[in-house]
């Protein structure tokens, strides 16, 4: 705006030069400090070209408050992807330090945004369109599988401007209810084109805020139309009707023939009574999870340790620890066991949280960790945010075992892992843990190492619903309280609590 390069000539050295399509040569104008320091003609493209140098020169106390380098590029790519989202019908490039970041053409509003972020982006987009009197709603939403941990790709545009609005994101997510966790946010990029009589947009200062003449209309229509992409393309769950036609082949077959007693087989010596389970006889059939870890130094797989739990050592108690009793699992979330005090339980989830954040704290401490090269080196895409977030970790990444390599155009090639690490898994984990980075990056004062041991540990550890076994509570057990604070998460969650077992007796007095 016009108001905007007048602030900006004012604290910065500005250079702008324009020439008119029918005109031979243009004009190059220098101004510092609002003041004009020369006007000339000079050679130059028809078009306008302007160069800003110097920020806030004449004005050191306001150049104090700027962060560091990568955090002010952060912030300028995040601009950038405004303005090219908004006009995907305009060329667009980015220059860093003399490397190109981006170079878009123009094209369209799917192709502007697989540009962007990425060419994995081209199969993970649903259009989302819906048109009424009062408004015209045109855009995209991202597949639920695909959610993020970070709001950072929620593009609202109102009349081809980028505007944050939470009651319109709700709209968006509790279209996504029933198919997202607690803790994801949809990603969607979605232009709306209302009447500018019926918006004010002149109640903040950077105008990115506005107010619709009616907010509750254009919620519903919004709403609708998520609802209706997905339902399209069959993301909601749905019960199946159709009648299976095998299903009529049998009920139409004549009973001819006796029809045979089917056998019954049980166990007579099965006693529901007995806990053993080498005093019964063969146990039911049941569902056989994958292993945990015996070590978190497994976590990659590697061969070389062993833990307490496998080489049936155990992790000595400090004194005044209570000594556990047997394990049992509560709704696959919780580990229950009795101790003298009373019954402790232990969040699964937080609870290797702790161990894997501690011994990654650890592991980050070494200057190098075995590194497996791959045979057939990976290439990724990711946006310039993500590629800037990889390039600020990429010496901490390399201590465990990840070794990365620029291509350019924000492209990174993988060519080695952490021993024994899953190669399928390589672009979900990366992505993870720039997610959980940009969490964490909102603490002030957060050393990177700890950002990155907190974001492997996160993405890393059990989940709820996971169904262990007794050696694998017995590990979680011992290893937690091997821990420096076994009693909270990296985020100051609760890990474990106990009952007093006069607590217990006053539950069952009632």
């Amino acid at each position: 705006r016009g108001e905007a390069m007048a602030s900006i000539a004012a604290i910065a050295h500005v250079e702008a030069k324009s020439r008119l399509h029918e005109e031979e040569l243009g004009t190059c104008l220098r101004i510092e400090g609002s003041k004009v320091i020369s006007q000339e003609v000079c050679p130059c493209k028809a078009g306008t070209t302007i160069s800003v140098k110097n920020l806030f020169f004449n004005v050191p106390a306001r150049r104090n408050f700027l962060k560091s380098d990568t955090a002010e590029t952060r912030h300028i790519l995040e601009e950038f992807n405004r303005v090219a989202l908004i006009y995907p019908e305009i060329a667009f490039s980015l220059t860093h330090n003399g490397k190109l970041v981006y170079k878009l053409p123009g094209t369209t509003k799917k192709s502007r945004i697989v540009g962007i972020l990425g060419k994995v982006y081209d199969e993970r987009l649903l259009p989302v369109e819906q048109k009424t009197d009062l408004a015209y709603i045109k855009g995209f939403i991202v597949k639920p599988q695909y959610a993020r941990k970070t709001r950072g790709e929620q593009y609202f545009f109102v009349n081809q401007r980028y505007i944050k609005h939470p009651y319109l994101n709700h709209a968006v997510t509790n279209a996504f209810s029933e198919l997202l966790p607690a803790d994801a946010f949809p990603s969607y990029f979605i232009h709306i084109e209302v009447n500018p009589a019926d918006i004010d947009v002149n109640i903040h200062p950077t105008k990115t805020e506005v107010n619709f003449k009616d907010a509750r209309y254009i919620y519903a229509i919004l709403h609708a139309a998520v609802k209706q992409s997905i339902g399209i393309h069959n993301l909601m769950p749905t019960i199946d009707f159709s009648m299976d036609p095998e299903l009529n082949t049998t009920l139409g077959m004549p009973a001819t023939g006796d029809i045979k007693q089917p056998d019954i087989h049980y166990n007579p010596d099965y006693n529901p009574f007995v806990t053993d389970k080498s005093e019964q006889g063969t146990p039911s059939p049941v569902f056989t999870p994958r292993k945990v870890q015996q070590d978190p130094e497994k976590v990659f797989h590697p061969e070389s340790k062993q833990s307490g739990a496998e080489s049936g050592e155990q992790t000595e108690l400090t004194s005044g620890q209570e000594q556990p009793g047997t394990f049992f699992q509560i709704h696959l979330r919780y580990i229950a066991c009795n101790v003298r005090s009373g019954l402790m339980l232990i969040d699964q989830h937080r609870a290797h949280q702790r161990i894997l954040y501690e011994y990654y704290l650890a592991l980050l401490a070494k200057r190098q960790q075995a590194s497996q090269q791959q045979l057939f080196p990976q290439d990724f895409h990711f946006s310039a945010e993500d590629m800037s977030i990889l390039k600020e970790l990429e010496d901490l990444l390399g201590r465990l075992g990840f070794v990365l390599e620029e291509l350019g155009a924000n492209r990174v090639v993988v060519k080695g892992v952490p021993e024994n690490f899953d190669s399928d898994n390589i672009r979900e984990t990366l992505e993870r843990i720039i997610e959980d980075y940009k969490k964490q990056h909102n603490q002030p004062g957060m050393d990177n190492t700890i950002r990155l041991a907190s974001a492997l540990a996160s993405q890393l550890s059990i989940k709820q619903g996971v169904v262990l076994n007794n050696e694998q509570m017995t590990y979680l057990f011992n290893n937690l309280f091997s821990c420096e604070l076994p009693q909270q998460t990296p985020d100051g969650l609760l890990t474990l609590s106990i009952i007093p077992l006069e607590k217990l007796e006053q539950f069952l007095k009632g």
